[in-house]
């Protein structure tokens, strides 16, 4: 039997910034059964194994899926024996990009069984992205498509693999196939060891966008995932159908409300690999499931669309949001047509933070964030660590059993944390006298899209490299349909000229950025307005476009 140990017996990761809960919080969390000993693989074999008949689909008009989560697990286990043969070990990092299909989810339930960190990479990032997290990662293994619509996931991989020296394995999964196809891991003996994998280990390494210029490496332990999915689900309404996730496996959302949520609840799984509302309300209908929880862009699509009719509302009773600005009107408007919205606050590091229940007052539940979910706790503080009273804006600090154990990069990790486990989470909140959360403002200056985070210090870097331009700062404005999109605001160097928008997107796309990072808004400036120390005053640029003060 092999076993792997807690975060003294963690190989070449040892460099990362791990941090110990602290004995006393660990005790409780243990005693009230948060954490429960079990690994995120024997956590995942045993909701599984309850029930394997139950639907895996897959809504997609390039590559449609109709069999069972049985039969997906089956792939896992051949992703999981294939991958040991290779001489992929419980512990050693693997990566997966791939669209919302069968085989994303036999990837990653397939490296959970092998005791394996899982990094889910977003399909959608290009090789600026993908480079970088294989390389930070110290991936030693990556399952990815080849194709996908305009995506070219080998071309992108072809401009970076000269520098990722860990990089062992690449598994490419053909697109082109209609049926299920793991590349050269098809037909592998499934994995059928027996493994004792420490709770304490990494299980996840997700990368998320901040203020920095490069993506955050967030770590979570088994023990962590397992309590997220168990206190998620927990808030979950009875009478509920069973979700059609859109947002992508690769990113944090999509693979909790996708991949491993319905497991919990005992649910069937439910996957598109576009977002196409007119295709998303008709799957409704002939399915009998329900769409348009996550960020508010998902919910506003299905109801600003033609085709959307009281049908469609009747299946969306209950709907919940949150990963993006979710304003009061939204919620009222979808009372109107009798759907319950809860908001909540959470993010990559500290996944479900607050949230609510369906039955609890409305405009509470449309007007604040919702309050602490189970084993949840928050303070207010002031800029010297102060806490503050009810009422006051102030920084939230949190601390839970869904806690992540730190960032791969050790600095970022100190900085992050206060005494006794608490997590700055650089978000400016006010606690009413009741405990109910409510979100004023960022302190990082990043933009939320659609529910996905964009650091605008990566986007300016890139930017700053466009000749003729002499400085930039890129904000979040106000979107109707996303939520917030990025404005680029641009100095020109003496005598240059000009750049268009058609320039900035031929530039960006010549590095291989994400399109969804792209600005969609290009002002240029004489110069910027500063402090007197010669910062940019960002909120004042977001004023000019209609955004909010810090």
């Amino acid at each position: 039997m092999e076993q792997l140990g807690g975060m003294e017996q963690l190989g070449g990761m040892e460099q990362w910034g791990l941090r110990e809960t602290p004995e006393h919080l660990a005790q409780r969390y243990r005693h009230e059964g948060f954490w429960t000993g079990q690994s995120l693989g024997d956590f995942l074999d045993e909701l599984i194994r309850a029930d394997r008949d139950r639907e895996f689909r897959v809504w997609s008009e390039q590559r449609p899926y109709r069999g069972t989560v049985g039969d997906a697990y089956q792939l896992a286990a051949e992703v999981a024996g294939g991958l040991r043969r290779r001489g992929v070990e419980a512990g050693d990092v693997v990566a997966f990009q791939l669209p919302n299909c069968v085989e994303a989810a036999a990837a990653f339930w397939g490296i959970c069984q092998l005791g394996a960190v899982v990094v889910p990479i977003v399909h959608f990032y290009g090789p600026k992205e993908v480079g970088y997290i294989l390389a930070e990662s110290q991936a030693k293994a990556l399952i990815t498509a080849d194709e996908f619509g305009w995506l070219d996931y080998l071309a992108n991989l072809d401009k970076v693999k000269g520098d990722l020296a860990d990089l062992e394995h690449v598994i490419v999964i053909p697109m082109s196939d209609d049926a299920p196809n793991l590349g050269e891991l098809s037909g592998s003996a499934p994995f059928g060891e027996e493994l004792v994998v420490s709770p304490e280990a990494p299980a996840l390494l997700a990368y998320t966008s901040g203020t920095t210029a490069n993506p955050k490496g967030v770590i979570h332990s088994h023990q962590s995932i397992v309590a997220e999915i168990a206190q998620l689900g927990d808030i979950q309404p009875e009478q509920r159908l069973p979700l059609l996730v859109g947002a992508p496996v690769g990113h944090a959302i999509g693979m909790l409300s996708g991949l491993l949520l319905p497991l919990y609840l005992g649910d069937p799984v439910h996957l598109a690999d576009q977002w196409n509302p007119p295709a998303i309300l008709d799957a409704m209908i002939e399915a009998g499931v329900y769409a348009g929880s996550g960020a508010t862009f998902f919910l506003l699509s299905l109801l600003d669309d033609p085709a959307f009719g009281p049908q469609h509302a009747e299946k969306m009773r209950f709907i919940g949001l949150g990963g993006s600005a979710v304003p009061v009107a939204v919620g009222e408007r979808a009372a109107e047509l009798g759907i319950s919205v809860i908001r909540s606050y959470g993010s990559t590091e500290h996944p479900s933070t607050t949230g609510a229940t369906h039955d609890e007052e409305r405009q509470r539940r449309i007007s604040t964030d919702g309050h602490p979910l189970s084993g949840v706790e928050l303070r207010i503080v002031d800029d010297d660590g102060r806490e503050l009273p009810p009422g006051e804006p102030g920084e939230i600090l949190s601390r839970g059993p869904d806690l992540f154990i730190g960032y791969t990069d050790p600095g970022l990790t100190e900085e992050s944390f206060a005494d006794d486990g608490w997590f700055r989470t650089g978000d400016i909140g006010v606690l009413d006298d009741q405990g109910w959360l409510t979100i004023t403002d960022r302190k990082k200056d990043v933009i939320i899209r659609g529910g996905e985070t964009i650091s605008p210090a990566e986007v300016e870097e890139v930017i700053t490299r466009l000749p003729g331009v002499a400085e930039v700062a890129v904000v979040a404005v106000p979107d109707e349909r996303l939520g917030e999109h990025g404005c680029a605001f641009v100095r020109v160097a003496p005598a240059a000229a000009e750049p268009t928008l058609d320039d900035l997107r031929g530039h960006l796309e010549a590095v291989g950025l994400a399109k969804q990072k792209w600005p969609e808004e290009l002002v240029v400036v004489e110069d910027f307005p500063r402090t007197a120390a010669g910062k940019v005053k960002k909120y004042e640029l977001r004023q000019g476009r209609g955004g909010d003060q810090p």
